[in-house]
């Protein structure tokens, strides 16, 4: 496995430290998560930019305000990345563009485009289990993404929290 160009447990820590509501909650550190393994799983077999993929993870709910509607909230995660950008976000100005634009339009509910920016959408829509809805295979801009519905499904509802994702961003 390749070595990550970030360090994953000082953005996170870097998230939480302004995040507003409870990192155990649904749009918390586990759904982060399964948002991660979901991307990697899917970008494996698109070509997705699996270092996008990992950031959007974190990044795409770091600025919700609330668990129900929250308008903004993607744009607002693209921002704090930016914010970080150079300490701890190290992307060229294409692949953070990639990033940024992948967590603003995260709830747009568009199904086509670059593979980075539906390995991101998908790995989101994959883990809607988590609050009671089930993902539309019409919904998913990927094949990949579309044979992986039961097995995210499942992971979502038990509220399965991927261990060695977990155990890379140094959370308990």
């Amino acid at each position: 496995m390749p070595q990550p160009q970030h360090d994953y447990a000082a953005i996170l820590q870097v998230i939480l430290r302004q995040y507003q509501l409870p990192p155990k909650g649904d749009h918390g550190v586990e759904h982060w998560a399964r948002v991660w393994t979901n991307g990697h799983v899917v970008g494996e077999k698109t070509g997705a930019d699996l270092e996008v993929v990992s950031l959007f993870a974190l990044f795409h709910d770091a600025c919700r305000r609330n668990e129900y509607r929250d308008p903004g909230h993607g744009q607002r995660g693209g921002e704090l990345a930016h914010q970080l950008r150079g300490k701890h976000v190290h992307l060229d100005d294409q692949r953070f563009e990639l990033l940024y634009e992948a967590c603003r339009l995260h709830t747009d509910g568009l199904t086509i485009g670059d593979p980075t920016l539906l390995a991101c959408w998908d790995a989101d829509r994959l883990d809607l289990g988590r609050v009671g809805i089930t993902p539309d295979p019409d919904r998913l801009g990927s094949a990949p993404a579309r044979e992986l519905i039961s097995w995210a499904h499942h992971r979502a509802i038990t509220g399965h929290a991927p261990a060695e994702i977990l155990q890379l961003w140094s959370t308990p």
